[in-house]
């Protein structure tokens, strides 16, 4: 049965008449065509075709001398770095296209670089950002802050104590979560203490400089704190994964070997940045201007607010100090083999991080029938943004060493054979903190680490005395607000201006190449053991 045309002038018809004319003008044709094409190259169409267009013009131009494997990886190089550096692709999905492209191009089996998401490595970084989220979650991280800060304010009020007592929260707090949770976590509390000065007009400029001092410290703090610990930041989990990557017979970096280098060079340069700041920002007179507004009376009250530690708080610092001593403890020396040596070495300290973690899963808290400490919904906010990322480091690393681009790489590199370590090690530094202050830190440490192996090889040297600075350099990102989300953190507060960071951060970071150079042929030299060959 025919339908009647409605005459609703909404009904979906067909037009009854064509405009032929408007239909054949050319300028109208081509205009649209051009808007359309306007359309589609957009700046961030043109980003996304640009890692596959690199790709393609290696694999057509280039030669090297090598299997077709090599040319291959360093075109997927090429490709991915093109990605994180224009941010084309969202960065977690630019770390697992080495999923797709190391098979299609031939570098390495689907199973083979699915291996390299999950080691234990990636291990160590799940369990300890879940227990960094229960800290989190039961305020644990504001306790802290307020007690530390009681005990440095001075009576009368010291502000150079003061913000010491900030940075080394900080600091400490940085030690065990990643960076960026570090400095999410402490930058309230900072502000929270500076919210008690006056604003605007009325704020002297002592109260100012006092304020830019204690958001410099904190988001340089979190940064200095990150490379203490292992699990302090990516970066120092990428390096020991590329190590294990490259020399899979060679005695692997645990918590505690790393920790024992780390440590006394974050300390050093904890109190560079003090004596930075100090000299900047707290004049003679800022006691006076301060104490007017900072009294112990205001933190304790604040203190009593937060009521009684619970038995969940309890809980989360018994299994997290029990994690600290477990990975301490693992691997001590080689006439004190820890407790490792029972397991004939099959444990890591992945192992450890995720059964603690499970331990959160499995104590009740106390606070309502059933409940535990943790449960799945909170784990939500897990950054598996930084586990990606960790991933495709150790799957490029992977790449590299397999396809024989590493072998080419360091006959390309033959003239730094006469270079003298003492020469090479603070450029090394230099250039990494150089690099890191345009892209991230990890993703700096995946593409210098390899080449800094091969320098190393053709030096005869042990290639920790190149990857350590280099990838420790790659966290001196203190000049630029992008350097790190750390510091757009610290930006956001409105304290702190681009200036601030460059007068602070330019010491600061020729004061880490400093203690790095110094460090690391001396105290690295024993701590890593690289006077002897590698394994």
């Amino acid at each position: 049965m025919d339908h009647p045309i409605s005459d609703d002038p909404k009904s979906p018809l067909l037009p009854l008449h064509h405009d032929h004319d408007h239909d054949h003008d050319p300028i109208q044709r081509s205009q649209s065509f051009l808007s359309g094409l306007k359309s589609i190259l957009t700046l961030k169409t043109l980003s996304v075709l640009l890692g596959p267009l690199l790709c393609t013009i290696i694999c057509l131009c280039v030669k090297l001398d090598g299997p077709v494997a090599s040319r291959n990886m360093l075109a997927v190089l090429v490709w991915v770095f093109a990605w994180w550096l224009t941010e084309a692709v969202p960065m977690p999905i630019t770390s697992m296209s080495p999923l797709f492209l190391f098979p299609l191009f031939g570098i390495a089996s689907a199973d083979d670089v699915a291996h390299s998401y999950m080691d234990d490595v990636i291990a160590l970084v799940l369990g300890s950002f879940i227990l960094a989220l229960a800290v989190e979650h039961y305020n644990i991280h504001r306790r802290l802050a307020l007690n530390i800060t009681m005990l440095f304010c001075g009576d009368p009020l010291n502000p150079p104590l003061l913000l010491l007592g900030i940075c080394a929260t900080t600091a400490f707090v940085s030690m065990w979560m990643h960076n960026v949770a570090a400095a999410v976590i402490m930058m309230p509390v900072a502000t929270g203490i500076l919210q008690r000065f006056p604003v605007g007009p009325d704020q002297s400029v002592a109260v100012s400089k006092y304020c830019r001092a204690v958001v410099l410290g904190v988001i340089y703090s979190t940064a200095i704190g990150g490379m203490s610990t292992l699990t302090g930041t990516g970066v120092n989990l990428i390096l020991v994964g590329m190590w294990k990557s490259y020399f899979p017979d060679a005695e692997p970096i645990s918590f505690s070997t790393w920790f024992f280098f780390g440590f006394p060079l974050a300390l050093l340069m904890f109190l560079a940045l003090w004596v930075i700041l100090c000299c900047l920002y707290c004049s003679r007179n800022s006691s006076q201007a301060l104490s007017g507004y900072l009294d112990k009376a205001h933190l304790k009250r604040e203190l009593e607010m937060l009521g009684p530690m619970v038995f969940a708080e309890k809980m989360i610092l018994a299994v997290f100090s029990m994690l600290i001593v477990l990975w301490m403890t693992r691997s001590i020396t080689d006439d004190i083999p820890g407790w490792g040596a029972l397991f004939k070495g099959r444990a890591g300290d992945g192992t450890v991080s995720v059964m603690m973690a499970t331990l959160l899963f499995i104590i009740p808290n106390k606070k309502q029938k059933g409940e535990k400490l943790m449960d799945w919904n909170k784990c939500k906010k897990l950054p598996w943004n930084i586990i990606l990322l960790l991933g495709a480091g150790f799957a490029i690393a992977d790449g590299v060493r397999t396809s024989g681009l590493a072998d080419i790489l360091s006959k390309a590199l033959d003239f730094l054979e006469a270079v003298p370590y003492f020469a090479i090690a603070p450029a090394v530094c230099l250039i990494s903190s150089t690099i890191t202050e345009f892209t991230s830190n990890n993703s700096t440490t995946t593409l210098v680490v390899p080449l800094l192996i091969q320098i190393a090889k053709i030096m005869h040297v042990n290639p920790l005395l190149l990857m350590v600075p280099g990838a420790i350099g790659a966290q001196f990102s203190f000049l630029l607000p992008t350097g790190t989300p750390s510091n757009v953190v610290g930006f956001t507060t409105g304290h702190i201006e681009i200036q601030d960071m460059i007068k602070t951060g330019l010491p600061l970071k020729i004061a880490g190449i400093a203690v790095l150079s110094l460090l690391m042929p001396t105290l690295g030299a024993y701590v890593f053991g690289t006077n002897g060959p590698v394994q």
